[in-house]
């Protein structure tokens, strides 16, 4: 588990991370968003001891990561894939990894296999291509067999096999009751893999709940109703205007926001007006995302 009380950073005056309180558990995946310059990584290297905070406290199980007398082995963690010395093959950036933490170096070998960097052990890291060099920071973050992850961009140059093999991960570590942290710009991964979602904007909490909920926020989630009869869609829209926040006309169709499915097919019913078809349009995750953290991007564009 992952606890953050008050946290803060400030540089020069301006708040990076603004009194973040929050908790992370284990056994699920919790994604966190945010858009650039949010505070995503400083809030990451403040929970690993490599950024001091300047207010308030970042604990893994309790404890800084610090105090742990063997912190592999409580956290693995990928913040950025290059940060290994070049000239080292992958199985000795490993083994280098499992001296300092008193790791058997059986586990190099596992990890690697798990990874699937089974077949360039001996090939310096510093050759390595992007999605290589993600694997084998996947595999250091796993090597102390740890009960909390944490990775921050791990898809970034992986194929599509890749980004799926990472996403079944996450979701199988999660499952062995690991708390599992990801940070991640692709909101349809984050969608496909993520059980709970925490986005910051500028330093600050914008939410923290589960992605169903992130979405069925989101006012681009609408109900599409179908009336084929012109004088039955005519009552039927007046009687949805009274209650939803907006319904619009779309050749025979209502699209409703602010109401749910269930209340559209009620109405309906009560009304005796015929229906062709009925459903709910949900926003995706990025479009919910777009909209929480409007007011939080630092570095936009002109549309």
């Amino acid at each position: 588990m992952i606890t953050l009380e008050g946290l803060t950073k400030t540089y020069g005056g301006t708040r990076a991370v603004d009194s973040l309180d929050l908790t992370v558990a284990p056994g699920r995946v919790t994604g966190f968003l945010g858009p650039n310059g949010a505070g995503k990584s400083t809030t990451m290297r403040m929970i690993l001891g490599l950024d001091a905070p300047t207010a308030g406290v970042a604990l893994v199980d309790g404890r800084p990561y610090a105090d742990w007398p063997a912190p592999l082995s409580k956290v693995g963690a990928l913040l950025d894939a290059k940060a290994l010395h070049p000239r080292r093959t992958a199985r000795n950036h490993l083994i280098a990894m499992a001296h300092s933490n008193g790791i058997p170096v059986s586990r190099v070998d596992a990890v690697l296999s798990t990874v699937g960097l089974d077949p360039v052990t001996r090939k310096r890291a510093g050759q390595f291509s992007l999605g290589m060099g993600q694997r084998l920071g996947i595999a250091g973050a796993l090597l102390g067999d740890p009960e909390v992850l944490m990775f921050d961009e791990p898809v970034n140059g992986l194929d599509p096999d890749g980004v799926r093999w990472v996403r079944e991960l996450m979701r199988s570590l999660a499952a062995e009751g690991r708390t599992v942290f990801v940070s991640s710009h692709l909101m349809s991964e984050m969608q496909l893999t993520a059980d709970q979602l925490v986005v910051i904007g500028r330093g600050r909490l914008i939410a923290d709940a589960p992605v169903a909920e992130v979405i069925a926020g989101s006012s681009r989630s609408t109900v599409a109703v179908r009336v084929p009869d012109r004088r039955h869609h005519a009552v039927l829209r007046e009687r949805l205007t009274a209650e939803a926040e907006r319904v619009d006309s779309v050749d025979d169709r209502l699209i409703v926001t602010g109401v749910p499915v269930e209340r559209v097919g009620d109405l309906a019913h009560e009304l005796g007006v015929r229906l062709h078809e009925l459903h709910t349009d949900q926003a995706s995750l990025e479009e919910a995302y777009m909209e929480l953290t409007a007011d939080s991007v630092e570095y936009g564009v002109a549309s």
